[in-house]
This record gives structure tokens, sequence and C-alpha cells, in this order.
């Protein structure tokens, strides 16, 4: 484990050049990828199968290099095990039967998703064998908000007004929803660990639509319950943390939730966001996905002013979000390289 660089970053070591790993780095944008699409179902089919899954999520080791792998899979998977219908449809993307009262939270059961999710614990085992020895194996789960606000919305949506509304008119639903899902998402990030990851990132993508106070109650509190727990049963375990959009809050989230690590996003400054947080807690993230596909100088330059504005702290170079499927891949092997030539 002292040998994967990322790992290193996790414990809280400055690692010179950083570690880089990027969100989506398995999808669309690469050949490889599409070629498989093309005449394996749907996406979640893709998921839950694993020879696809496993294959998917090595190829952009063997392309690149990266310093980790993330498990191919996708948020919505854990509520889809719990019970509620989930289908991706080409150009749209998620959409579930809304969850929004008592009765549809006592479709969903607990006991039924370790059985459903079986699949996606067989590819951790599969990936974990297969990847070098110094490259570190991501699992991963979305945050009880980000997760809630599918299940609420019936899908995606541009505010998430529905789910909004309801942490406000109806609490004791909102909350039972949350409750369910912080155990949920003990559980399913746990059979990760046990299947061979060697730490885990939570994807809280929409905490930055809440207010403060709503973003402690439902963002930072179910987040924390999660890391304790997960450190209760596996001391020492490293987790990362992703608030999306948090902007001035991302240092109380570090601060309350216990991640190691925090991810930035593209709407802040990486290096005074490091200024705020101990020097032990890592930071990852955040070059703009879009200079990415730029490509050029733009991008060889914003990759080195964030490198090098984080040196001598913890840091995992990442994206402020994930890689868009336009991408070309020539970029990310340049991105790559920029990042690991140094004098």
């Amino acid at each position: 484990m002292t040998e994967k660089p990322v790992m290193r970053v996790l414990s809280g070591e400055p690692v010179w050049p950083p570690p880089v790993w990027l969100m989506r780095q398995a999808g669309r944008y690469l050949p490889e990828y599409r070629a498989i699409r093309e005449g394996s179902g749907g996406f979640l089919q893709r998921c839950m199968t694993p020879d696809l899954a496993t294959e998917i999520t090595l190829q952009p080791i063997r392309r690149y290099g990266m310093d980790a792998a993330i498990l191919f899979s996708d948020i919505l998977v854990l509520p889809w095990a719990l019970g509620q219908d989930l289908r991706f449809i080409d150009g749209e993307g998620p959409t579930m039967t809304p969850i929004r009262d008592s009765a549809g939270l006592a479709k969903l059961t607990l006991a039924r998703a370790p059985g459903e999710t079986a699949p996606v614990m067989e590819t951790v085992r599969r990936v974990r064998a297969a990847l070098p020895p110094e490259c570190t194996l991501l699992g991963f789960a979305g945050s009880p908000f980000t997760v809630a606000c599918y299940m609420v919305e019936g899908g995606g949506s541009r505010d998430f007004a529905a789910t909004r509304t309801a942490a406000y008119a109806d609490p004791a639903f909102f909350d039972r929803l949350i409750d369910l899902l912080v155990e949920a998402t003990v559980a399913y990030l746990a059979a990760q660990l046990d299947a061979g990851a060697d730490a885990v990132m939570l994807f809280d993508t929409w905490a930055g639509v809440l207010p403060p106070p709503q973003f402690f109650a439902h963002v930072v509190r179910p987040s924390a319950r999660i890391v304790t727990e997960l450190n209760r049963r596996y001391p020492g375990v490293k987790i990362i943390g992703f608030p999306r959009l948090a902007g001035t809050l991302v240092a109380d989230y570090a601060a309350q939730t216990g991640v190691q690590c925090v991810g930035l996003d593209t709407s802040v400054d990486a290096a005074r966001v490091a200024a705020t947080l101990p020097a032990n807690i890592a930071v990852q993230g955040n070059l703009d996905p879009m200079v990415l596909i730029a490509g050029g100088d733009a991008l060889a330059q914003e990759t080195i002013r964030i490198r090098d504005a984080l040196r001598g702290r913890p840091h995992i170079f990442n994206l402020g979000h994930g890689i868009l499927p336009h991408t070309p891949p020539a970029h990310v092997a340049d991105l790559l390289t920029t990042i690991r030539q140094v004098a």
C-alpha cells in the first residue's frame, strides 16, 4: 500500500509530481469503450456485467497509466438495488419513478441490496486482481443528498426543486430517506472495501444547490455518519469527499465529515481552498474539463498552474468534474505528460 502514490497522498504525504486520475476516465470519449457500447445493451447492463465493467474500468489504466482506477458503475445503482426502478435513456439520462412520500419509501428494502449489487463486488475483485500493484482501486457511492435528489425528482433536474421543497415541507419523510441512504451507503461501500477497494469516494454532485443550514443538515451530517461508521469498521480507511459547488463551505465540510481528501470543482481556486485546510488533508482537482477539450497551450498552462500551486501539500491531480464525451483522447495523454514532466 505504501508504494501506491494515491494512497500516500490520502495518508497526508505530499507526492511530487502529484498522482493523477480523472473522474469519468472510463467512458464515451474512449474508442475502446464505444466499441464495447455498440453491442452490450444498455448502460445499467454494462455496470452489472462483471466482464464488461472490469474491462471498461481497466481501459484508461492500460491506455494512460493512471495512478488510480475507479470502478465503472453509477451512483444510482444503489437506489435501484433498494427497489426503485431505473432506466438510462440515451440523450436523456436516468429516469426513475419519483419517491415523494412514506408509501414510496415503503417499497424500498435494505435486505435486497447485497444480492442486487453482488455483480458490482465481483467487478471489484476482478479489477483488483488485474491492476498493477502501484495502482489504487477506488470504490465509490453517491452521498445521500445527491442520491436523494434523483430519487425524489425521478431523474436529473436543473434545480432539484421537488427535492429541496420536500426537505422543507416534509422533513420527517426527507430525514427517513436520508437515514435509509446512510445505512445503505455504509453497507455498499463496506462491501466494496471487502472486495478489494483500497479507498472509497463519496460524490455529492448537487451539494451546492443548498443554502448553508440545509447544506450542514443534508450534506455534512449524513456524510459524517458514513465516514464515522466506515472508520469504526475499517480503522484508518481513506475516504475522498466531493461536495461539488460547496464554495466557501469546503473547509467546514472537510473538518466536520472527517474525510481525508476533498475533491474541488472548477468554481474555486484550489490553492486558496487548500490554505484553509489542515496540512494533512489532501485536495483533489480541479482542472476545467473544457480546457481538456481545448488542449494545446491552454491545457499545458492550466495544468502547470494547478500542479505547481499545490506543490508541497497532499494533492491528487484531477478534473473539477468528469471528462466530457467529446474530449480528444490525445489531450488526456498530453495532460499526463505535462503533470509528470518536472524539472
